[in-house]
């Protein structure tokens, strides 16, 4: 990877209309901010549907695009919609998501389009990824058909996907299933359209894969064998981490185990098949929680934290090595964040792969951290902060005195140029080969700009204001790329 720098901001953290961020005029928009700014890549969270409690973490198919992506005034231009179709109650406060209005008014303005959509314009689209798209075509089409209950809720028959229960479910729910590939279709063109525009400016896209898929999700529900689930498709143990930095009785995912065993028989097709797509959305894909490929931690399903879990020997190198044949020209970031064993750090010495140090963590004035610039090596990506920390401004406001001490110290920090630039210059000038900086930290936002606080709820809600990236901001973050040799 050469030296570079990004800028990160989720998809739905932009100020389009319509309540939400989606792949419209606001991305376009802030591909020429980026370009302008010297920046090579643009970094995203997952870009999978959401499902209850809003994370792009915890997706109900780890191969779809999420629906609330689509631009709708896209859809105007197409002819399958009309500006007038377009007006309901998104939201009160636009530098914020309100989910709970999305997910009542979306629907309705996308079935509507699909109404007029001819489906043969999709023909190739569903030929090309029948792989996975007709198992969550369906899976989606049979969550509606059920009032929203788990897949494991559902009858017997689909619930266990028998052959008879597969086929009466597809005649029955057929034009549910067709507008479910309409919607992935159109996120297909509109993210294959910025994309292009992307890289025709200089800009690459970053995407991150989690390492869990949620026990609802088309990709349980599908592929149960690959799971660790007891006969009647409950798991037996769940994802999690044990107590760290962020809370003291760890976090509990919940998500379902993989059967590392079952995955090794099959060659690891799902995983190489799930690169794939991640492949075709982006230049560089982030494995979240890389930690878990050497061994993950792992709870008895039924817990109410995350405490009394084990640590499990996970697949190792067996899995990335798959990964790194199939899929050669793929570059890899390891969130190698947390509790890091000599068995993690040989693994992502053996894979190759640059790992993450985020400045943030850095400043404990009693420790010689490796999360400091002078620690870094040149195949890391350096953060402020990710997705899961506060904004830097949040950060000084919750801090220890003798760490925002020791970082103005550090860092050199002067009342003009602030402590978010300050951190900003700090990993910029490290010798880390990219490094990327929060768009929140860039324009100096405090909690209002926060996206997630883990073992929490209610959060990913952050929008951009549309006025936020001014030709000033621009101009002082391209000086600064071009100070520290990323331009």
């Amino acid at each position: 990877m050469k030296r570079s720098s990004g800028i990160l901001l989720h998809i739905s953290s932009l100020p389009s209309p319509h309540g939400i961020g989606t792949l419209g005029r606001a991305a376009y928009d802030f591909v020429d901010f980026l370009a302008g700014a010297k920046q090579s890549y643009w970094q995203v969270l997952p870009i999978t549907p959401t499902s209850f409690g809003d994370s792009p973490y915890q997706s109900s198919s780890t191969f779809a695009g999420n629906p609330y992506f689509v631009d709708l005034d896209t859809l105007v231009q197409e002819g399958l919609l009309f500006d007038f179709e377009l007006e309901a109650d998104w939201g009160d406060d636009v530098l914020k998501v309100d989910f709970g209005k999305i997910y009542q008014n979306r629907e309705r303005v996308l079935r509507l389009a699909f109404s007029r959509f001819d489906r043969r314009e999709m023909d190739g689209f569903v030929a090309e990824n029948g792989s996975w798209l007709s198992g969550y075509c369906l899976y989606a089409a049979c969550k509606t058909h059920f009032n929203n209950l788990p897949w494991h809720m559902w009858d017997d028959d689909i619930k266990y996907r028998t052959a008879s229960g597969v086929a009466k479910y597809s005649e029955l729910l057929s034009d549910d299933i067709a507008y479910h590939a309409f919607v992935q279709y159109e996120f297909d063109k509109q993210w294959r359209q910025l994309s292009s525009y992307a890289k025709e400016q200089g800009v690459e896209l970053i995407g991150d894969v989690p390492i869990y898929v949620p026990w609802d999700s088309a990709d349980v529900w599908e592929h149960p064998n690959l799971y660790q689930l007891d006969e009647n498709l409950t798991p037996t143990l769940v994802a999690g981490v044990p107590p760290d930095y962020f809370t003291a009785t760890g976090q509990l995912w919940g998500n379902p185990l993989y059967d590392w065993e079952a995955h090794e028989r099959e060659g690891f097709s799902w995983w190489l098949s799930r690169m794939e797509i991640a492949k075709r959305h982006f230049s560089v894909v982030r494995i979240d929680h890389f930690r878990g490929l050497e061994s993950y931690w792992a709870v008895p399903f039924g817990s109410e934290n995350a405490i009394n879990g084990r640590w499990i020997k996970g697949p190792g190198m067996k899995l990335i090595s798959a990964v790194k044949r199939e899929h050669p020209d793929l570059k890899i970031i390891a969130e190698d964040l947390g509790f890091l064993t000599p068995e993690v750090k040989r693994l992502l010495s053996e894979s190759g792969f640059p790992g993450m140090r985020v400045l943030q963590f850095g400043f404990d004035p009693f420790q010689n951290s490796r999360e400091l610039p002078h620690n870094y090596t040149v195949n890391c990506v350096a953060y402020t902060g990710t997705h899961d920390n506060a904004p830097i401004m949040e950060w000084l406001g919750e801090t220890d005195a003798r760490c925002i001490g020791f970082a103005a110290r550090y860092l050199g920090v002067s009342r003009e140029e602030g402590f978010p630039m300050a951190f900003a210059r700090g990993i910029m000038t490290s010798v880390a080969a990219l490094a990327v900086v929060p768009i929140q930290d860039y324009l100096g936002l405090g909690i209002e700009g926060r996206m997630n606080l883990p073992g929490t709820t209610g959060w990913w809600t952050y929008r951009m204001d549309k006025n936020a990236c001014t030709k000033e901001l621009q101009q002082q973050i391209a000086y600064l790329t071009r100070m520290s040799g990323r331009a």
